[in-house]
């Protein structure tokens, strides 16, 4: 099949368009914003609506009466505006409604700026909004991997009635790769027997679609309901990537552009025959946690590295559970972490040095 090269933010929407997907609701902020230009140029030509809103707060509340009435639906933004809409991504989750969300991280806090940024992860993994509820979140580290996350994205979705998260960055949504967008792979999904398309229920009653539950016994109910259905995302969803984490001395754990970087400075430790391998993880929530418990059994020690000056680290330090160390190395303000730095700090921890 032909491979096409593709803007990271362009072929978000062209993977969005192959699966299925029909209604974009946004507002423009760099570095996401040729994802919106390219939605509105190409949607009508499927017969989809492509909507600028006034605010990001319109956009996510447009996401939601759509994804309420059954369609395949996303938005997207970059971190201020995602804080916006996290209002309605609690509605959305509280409703259980199926819809797709991107985030190209920049850096912060406030308006921050327009450069990449990973400090976004506790917004999109501990809630960000209000509530008892999970996003599941994919972090790609290519433009091949970003088409494939984004199709599953909104299978994903659909199967479990949850909002869905890819959590990039601005150098992946800027960045240029030859993509493939392949045919989204089958997954068995429930019929939409929920939508509220004006056909009454299997019992003969209106459908309705709401997070407001004003009895508490009622409220806690609808959150064990909720509780148990993420139980069962941990189970089948969680992914990640190995690389020679078996038998190093050292694990790195990256995601998203930073385990490029890393990956890099895996090759170049190897090289001086210092064992270090990477945990990836593909999906942030559910964390994999079970596999840093396993690589605990036989590594020395622990290495985080982030574009945030460390939130990532806290979910490893769970997996790992207090057998081994984790150490910490990050950039933050839009700043990328350094590979030879990688490298000494990695030297400096196997000679004992920190």
């Amino acid at each position: 099949m032909a491979r096409d090269l593709m803007k990271g933010n362009e072929a978000i929407g062209a993977a969005a368009i192959k699966a299925g997907c029909r209604y974009f609701f946004g507002y423009p902020i760099t570095p996401q914003s040729e994802l919106p230009e390219y939605m509105s140029r190409e949607l009508p030509k499927v017969g989809g609506v492509f909507l600028q809103a006034e605010s990001e707060v319109a956009a996510i509340n447009m996401v939601y009466g759509a994804a309420g009435a059954g369609a395949r639906v996303m938005t997207s933004s970059s971190s201020p505006g995602i804080s916006l809409k996290m209002e309605g991504i609690s509605y959305i989750a509280g409703a259980e409604l199926p819809c797709l969300i991107v985030n190209i991280v920049r850096g912060g806090p406030g308006l921050g700026g327009i450069q990449p940024a990973q400090s976004d992860y506790f917004q999109a993994t501990k809630g960000g909004g209000h509530g008892d509820y999970r996003l599941i979140v994919l972090a790609p580290n290519s433009i091949q991997e970003m088409c494939d996350l984004v199709m599953d994205g909104f299978d994903i979705a659909d199967q479990y009635r949850n909002p869905v998260m890819i959590l990039g960055d601005g150098i992946l949504g800027q960045m240029m790769e030859a993509v493939e967008l392949k045919k989204p792979k089958k997954r068995e999904l429930p019929p939409k027997d929920w939508a509220t398309t004006g056909i009454k229920d299997k019992y003969g009653k209106k459908r309705l679609i709401s997070s407001l539950f004003i009895q508490p016994e009622d409220l806690e109910k609808h959150n064990l309901k909720l509780q148990m259905k993420y139980e069962k995302i941990k189970k089948n969803e969680t992914k990640f990537e190995s690389v020679y984490a078996d038998d190093a001395d050292i694990v790195l754990t990256a995601y998203g552009t930073t385990s490029r970087i890393v990956s890099n400075a895996i090759k170049a430790l190897k090289k001086e025959g210092i064992k270090a391998g990477m945990i990836r993880p593909i999906t942030l929530w559910p964390f994999p946690y079970e596999a840093y418990e396993k690589a605990a059994d036989s590594a020395k020690a622990f290495l985080t590295v982030e574009m945030s000056l460390g939130q990532m680290i806290e979910d490893v330090k769970l997996g790992v559970n207090g057998k081994k160390p984790v150490h910490f190395y990050g950039r933050t303000g839009g700043m990328l972490p350094d590979q030879t730095e990688i490298v000494e700090k990695v030297k400096k921890i196997l000679g004992g040095e920190i």
